[in-house]
């Protein structure tokens, strides 16, 4: 068997990266993808590789002489490499083809080594390397029976994304047999360029040999193999996070993203907080019904979208105000604050971290469930001279809950004491408390130094929409903010959700219901696994600590690696003398039970 790899183009998508070098130069972790992938076939112990060069042909070739690598190398040159496209360099070794058996490689791939063990221990001779279709692939797809006999080539321009559940991608790794070669797909290779011209796809002519009544290729699924394909600076990136030699430096390129893990294959995020039931279906259905409309529209300004928030919320306009996400709202809030602020801790970091640390006062929760009350905060606050008091409510990561009806005390002990009370009700609506809000123009107008936050991404499972809100009783502030942010600080599909979403209160209101039973399932389970102790939450996660002397870093670092499972790391977060913390993302029941299941696998093998 030999190795054949196509590396004629030009990779423009990498720009200066490839400016004078092929795409399979290019570094992945400081290694060129084609000295990875020579290696890798190196590895088969096959009789021959037979490289197609194009664009700075000699450069790659002078390079890959100063590789090491013992199984013979054939290069053929593509010298009209500019005007055409890979059937035109596959055409170009077809005398190749038909020599031997033969392993088809694109070199702008990077893989795992069990990638090619999948085709090479295959006992049938003709396959095309599929895998199931996600949204950060791109490209060819195909549609596959039961055997695995391949019904369609879908090539991008006929691509349909309502039927994406049904579509693999082409990884541009084959398996061809020389008796194929020869009577299948040469044939129709030299027929396909005759009649078409050069300026194709080679993955044209296997959808043409799909329609015979005899094909003689099928499919190999991929289950779980790593691989990802590099066209652009992003894939490249994304590249390096997925395949960091250093086990540690790949976690900490994964948790560095923040978000944006739908390029990740298959991952598991249980690290970002979400509502996992809404929005429902039909919801998402109206949304897509308008998507050119809103895709092609300018949104409304800043009054329009203080209407519709005031609507949703049933307060007055002047006392509300929309953000982009509230991340937007809690920077523009926190510029306006003076004086020393006092905080929880450990909490969400956002407000503190946008103020002096010098000028912030912080309580410290002196029990193992990191537990308070209101009564706790206004003993400890009170002989503090501090202008402001920021309470998250549930807290992030305790998920520490304040019932309304105490908050209503705390607002008072605010007022008395010209305290401005901030509290982010994000995660309030998961509690078992159901009239949680402090969103209420009664509430609003008895307390104006109130301010309530409340992420409409978190709360409502939108974080795509990036929207939040920020209430108060404080009418000239509200009016300050709203001159701060941009006039168009949301777009128009966030403004569209939150033009129809009053519509859907039921389905919110079931789906909050379905979550808190979900919860209280998810830690009773987590609860029964030896080595962690789990603390009560009232929010969309559940803080747990580490008893069996397994670190939180090494148990993070474990999911990512093993089981493709982000979860949080809480040790800069909460370091209470070494002990050791992790959140975890309340999520829908299968992904849960995947959770629990590698949780009580990583944490017995201590």
């Amino acid at each position: 068997m030999q190795a054949i790899i196509l590396a004629a183009g030009m990779g423009r998508r990498l720009k200066e990266l490839t400016q004078n070098n092929t795409k399979c130069m290019v570094k992945v972790n400081g290694v060129t993808i084609i000295n990875r992938m020579l290696h890798q076939i190196e590895a088969q112990h096959l009789s021959r590789i037979v490289i197609v060069v194009g664009y700075e042909g000699q450069r790659l070739i002078d390079y890959i002489d100063t590789l090491d690598i013992q199984t013979p190398i054939i290069y053929v040159n593509n010298p009209i490499y500019e005007k055409t496209n890979n059937i035109y360099s596959l055409f170009l070794a077809k005398d190749y083809l038909c020599n031997e058996d033969t392993l088809l490689f694109e070199s702008d791939l990077i893989f795992d080594d069990s990638v090619i063990d999948v085709l090479v221990n295959d006992p049938r001779d003709t396959l095309v390397l599929v895998d199931k279709y996600e949204s950060w692939m791109d490209g060819t797809c195909v549609k596959l029976a039961d055997d695995d006999t391949i019904e369609a080539f879908v090539p991008g321009k006929k691509f349909k994304f309502n039927e994406i559940e049904q579509y693999y991608k082409t990884v541009n790794i084959y398996k061809f047999s020389k008796h194929f070669s020869e009577t299948h797909y040469v044939p129709f290779l030299e027929a396909y360029s005759k009649a078409l011209g050069n300026n194709e796809y080679y993955e044209q002519v296997l959808r043409v040999i799909t329609m015979l009544d005899e094909p003689e290729i099928k499919a190999r699924r991929l289950d779980g193999q790593r691989w990802y394909e590099i066209d652009d600076i992003q894939d490249l990136d994304i590249a390096e996070s997925i395949f960091a030699s250093d086990e540690n430096k790949r976690v900490e390129l994964l948790q560095g993203r923040y978000g944006g893990y739908w390029r990740y294959p298959r991952l598991l995020d249980f690290c970002y907080l979400v509502n996992p039931y809404f929005p429902p279906k039909k919801m998402i259905d109206e949304i897509k019904a308008s998507f050119d409309k809103l895709l092609t529209q300018y949104p409304s300004g800043m009054r329009v979208n203080s209407l519709l928030a005031a609507k949703n919320f049933n307060v007055h306009a002047e006392n509300i105000i929309i953000g982009n996400g509230a991340a937007e709202l809690i920077k523009v809030l926190m510029e306006q604050l003076t004086g020393k602020i006092g905080i929880v801790r450990p909490t969400f970091d956002e407000y503190p971290n946008r103020y002096n640390e010098s000028d912030i006062v912080v309580y410290n929760p002196d029990n193992d469930n990191y537990s308070y009350t209101a009564q706790d905060l206004m003993d400890f606050f009170t002989d503090k001279e501090i202008s402001s008091l920021i309470l998250i409510n549930p807290d992030n990561p305790s998920g520490n809950y304040i019932p309304k009806k105490e908050l209503i005390r705390l607002c008072k002990w605010a007022n008395e004491r010209s305290i401005n009370l901030i509290i982010d009700e994000s995660f309030a609506d998961f509690s078992d408390e159901t009239d949680n809000t402090l969103i209420c123009q009664d509430i609003l107008e008895e307390n104006h130094s109130l301010y309530v936050m409340k992420s409409i991404s978190k709360s409502y499972g939108v974080p795509g929409l990036r929207l939040g809100v920020l209430a108060s009783g404080n009418t000239e502030l509200i009016s300050k903010l709203k001159k701060d942010v941009a006039i168009w600080n949301i777009n128009s599909f966030a403004e569209f959700y939150m033009q129809i979403s009053e519509k859907y209160n039921k389905d919110y209101t079931s789906a909050l219901e379905n979550f808190r039973e979900e919860r209280t399932r998810y830690t009773k389970e987590l609860a029964g696994i030896t080595g962690i102790r789990v603390i009560p939450s009232q929010a969309n996660y559940v803080m747990a600590e580490i008893i069996n002397g397994m670190s939180a870093a090494e148990l993070t670092r474990r999911l990512i690696l093993k089981h493709n499972i982000l979860i949080k790391n809480l040790f800069s977060k909460v370091n209470n003398d070494g002990r050791q913390y992790i959140r975890l993302a309340v999520k829908r029941r299968e992904e849960n039970d995947k959770l629990i299941e590698a949780l009580k696998k990583e944490l017995a093998e201590v």
